[in-house]
């Protein structure tokens, strides 16, 4: 009985330190201390959390800790977009160790993905299962763990996506593209479109609405440049096209950085754990300069930096 009750508590003990593993994982990634959060992830992984396949897909833990040496890998692309674009350096490393790459990527990317050679089969994503054979699977975002990646050793040499530019102006301007809405799911990283009026009064700027579904966002005509839509591909052309773009924590900054554009990411008080606290720049995009919110829902002091910033780099 003493034997039983000891182990039920510490089962009870261990489901406790689990639970605990979220906030403290969060912890070590924004400070940097990755090599602290492979150790919690460690042990995530010998607890087979989250390996439930009835869990929503962007909740599912799916490497089990097999070796990739030799093997034909498949890479499940269950996150959003701007994870997949920014995740997807790992495929040359992973192609280093693997016999075969095989992506299983949302299908708007996919024209995209065929510019990086390392990937031998591309497959898009769907509801059902890949039909195709393999050895052993991950999630894309499970890499980093799997290469045990530190702050020093993040694959950031870019571009690592190629397309040709598409220019949308010939004029002798200052070529700038403009995104301030994230995706629904999380409003914080939205910027409400009327505090971005300083942008729209800068001399020598060729200021473009790249903004999906810009007028539900609250664009108004007249404000800046809207060019269209594209489909994602060509949407890629005119961000390689441009002199800077400005972008919310969104596809569109994962896209330029992963091209080497020039991008600047504006972000909210409580930023997501990949771009760490306090930084101005980002080690996994060499080319990106971040702008934080400095209180809590005052996007209007942060926008009036980045205004400054641009007036100085567009008359420089």
């Amino acid at each position: 009985m003493y034997d039983r009750k000891s182990q039920h508590e510490k089962e009870q003990q261990s489901s406790e330190e689990l639970k605990q593993i979220p906030n403290a994982w969060m912890q070590c990634m924004r400070s940097g201390a990755f090599e602290d959060a492979w150790k919690l992830s460690d042990k995530v992984l010998a607890a087979g959390v989250n390996r439930n396949p009835r869990l929503p897909r962007h909740y599912q833990c799916v490497w089990d800790g097999s070796t990739l040496a030799g093997k034909r890998v498949l890479v499940r692309c269950y996150h959003g977009l701007g994870d997949t674009i920014q995740f997807i350096r790992y495929v040359p490393m992973l192609k280093q160790v693997a016999k075969e790459v095989i992506v299983w990527a949302q299908e708007p990317l996919i024209e995209l993905l065929k510019t990086i050679p390392e990937i031998d089969i591309l497959l898009p994503l769907h509801d059902g299962q890949p039909n195709i054979s393999y050895d052993v699977n991950l999630e894309v975002m499970e890499l980093p763990f799997i290469f045990r990646t530190t702050i020093v050793t993040i694959p950031n040499k870019t571009p690592y996506i190629h397309v040709e530019p598409l220019k949308l102006s010939d004029e002798h301007k200052f070529n700038v593209g403009l995104v301030w809405q994230s995706g629904n799911w999380n409003q914080a990283r939205c910027i409400p479109f009327e505090v971005l009026a300083p942008l729209a009064e800068l001399n020598n700027v060729n200021l473009y609405i790249l903004q999906g579904n810009a007028e539900e966002a609250g664009w108004q005509e007249g404000f800046g440049i809207h060019p269209g839509a594209f489909d994602l591909y060509n949407y890629a052309r005119v961000i390689r096209g441009l002199d800077l773009m400005i972008s919310a924590d969104s596809m569109p900054a994962h896209l330029a950085g992963a091209m080497n554009v020039p991008v600047w990411t504006i972000l909210h008080d409580q930023a997501d754990w990949r771009w760490l606290d306090k930084r101005s720049d980002s080690p996994w995009y060499p080319s990106m300069r971040l702008f934080r919110q400095k209180e809590k829902g005052n996007w209007e002091m942060v926008i009036e930096e980045v205004a400054q910033a641009l007036k100085r780099l567009a008359t420089s």
